[in-house]
C-alpha cells in the first residue's frame, strides 16, 4: 500500500500552499489520490510529488492551466516539449516587446522627444493593387504583414513595376474607436488589370526613422504642427513606406507618416 501523505505535508514537500492545491484539485489540475470520505481530507501519495513539482515551475512560467493540463495528459515527450516550446516562444517574444517598451520610454525621457521636420506636399491620385480589412488595434500588424505579403506576391504575378512606395489609410475611427476598415496598397502603373485609384490629397509629412515602438512619437510631432497651425483636414492618415533595402523586407522600411491638411504652408 502506497504510504499517504496529508496535505500539508505534501505541501511542504511541494511549495505549493494548501491554498493552491486545493485549487489545482478543483480545476482538475491536480487530484489527490484520496479523499476520506467522512472528513473529507485530502491525501497524496509520493509519487505525485514529481507531477506537483513539474505543475508549479510551468506555473511559474505562466503557463495557463489549460495547457498545463495538456503537458501532464501529453501522449509523448514529444507532444509534451511541443507545448512548452510554443509557450516559451511566446515568452521570449513579449520580453522583446517588454525590453523594446523600456527603451522607447529612456529615449522619450532623455530626449523629450524627436525633432522632425515637417513638409507640405500635394500627393497625387495613383493607381494601386489594393486590400481592404476591418482590423483591430492589436491585430493589425499581423494583418498588416500579411496584406503587403499578398499585395507584393500580386505585383510579381502581374510582372509589372511598382510606381512609389507601398501606403497605407488609416481612417479616423481607428485611432479613435479602435478598429477600422484600413487600405494597404502598392502603386502601379495606370492601366494595370485589376488596379484601382488610390485618392491623393494635401498633406503634412513627416518621415520616421527608427523602431516601430517610437512611431507615436512622429505622429505626436505632425499632429501637433498641424494643430498648432489650424491647418488639419478631415480624411485618413496615411502612412508611406520607404525600404532601406530589399523591398520585400516589411520590417525594414522608414515610415512617412502624411496627415491631411487644408493649407500649403506648416
Amino acid at each position: 500500500m502506497s504510504t499517504r501523505l496529508s496535505i500539508g505535508d505534501f505541501s511542504r514537500m511541494t511549495f505549493l500552499s494548501v491554498k493552491t492545491l486545493r485549487h489545482y484539485h478543483e480545476v482538475g489540475l491536480l487530484a489527490p489520490a484520496e479523499i476520506d470520505a467522512h472528513s473529507g481530507y485530502r491525501y497524496y501519495t509520493p509519487d505525485q510529488v514529481g507531477s506537483a513539482q513539474l505543475i508549479r515551475r510551468l506555473r511559474d512560467l505562466d503557463l495557463p492551466v489549460p495547457q498545463v493540463r495538456s503537458v501532464l495528459a501529453a501522449p509523448t515527450a514529444e507532444a509534451r516539449d511541443a507545448v512548452i516550446a510554443e509557450h516559451l516562444d511566446r515568452m521570449t517574444r513579449q520580453l522583446e516587446q517588454t525590453q523594446a517598451t523600456v527603451e522607447s520610454l529612456r529615449r522619450l525621457l532623455v530626449g523629450g522627444g524627436p525633432s522632425l521636420e515637417v513638409t507640405v506636399v500635394d500627393e497625387p491620385t495613383v493607381w494601386a493593387f489594393v486590400t481592404r480589412g476591418v482590423v483591430g488595434g492589436d491585430e493589425a500588424p499581423a494583418w498588416w504583414v500579411q496584406a503587403f505579403t499578398e499585395l507584393h506576391a500580386r505585383l510579381r504575378s502581374a510582372g509589372v513595376e511598382r510606381t512609389g512606395p507601398d501606403g497605407t489609410l488609416f481612417p479616423t475611427e481607428f485611432f479613435t474607436e479602435g478598429a477600422a476598415e484600413l487600405t494597404c496598397y502598392v502603386p502601379v502603373p495606370e492601366g494595370t488589370p485589376g488596379a484601382e485609384q488610390v485618392p491623393g490629397g494635401r498633406l503634412a509629412t513627416t518621415t520616421h526613422d527608427g523602431p516601430f515602438i517610437d512611431l507615436d512619437t512622429a505622429y505626436g510631432v505632425l499632429g501637433t504642427t498641424v494643430v498648432d497651425k489650424a491647418i488639419a483636414s478631415d480624411g485618413p492618415v496615411r502612412e508611406r513606406y520607404l525600404p532601406r533595402g530589399d523591398e520585400d523586407d516589411l520590417l525594414d522600411h522608414r515610415t512617412v507618416v502624411c496627415w491631411p491638411v487644408t493649407s500649403p504652408d506648416a
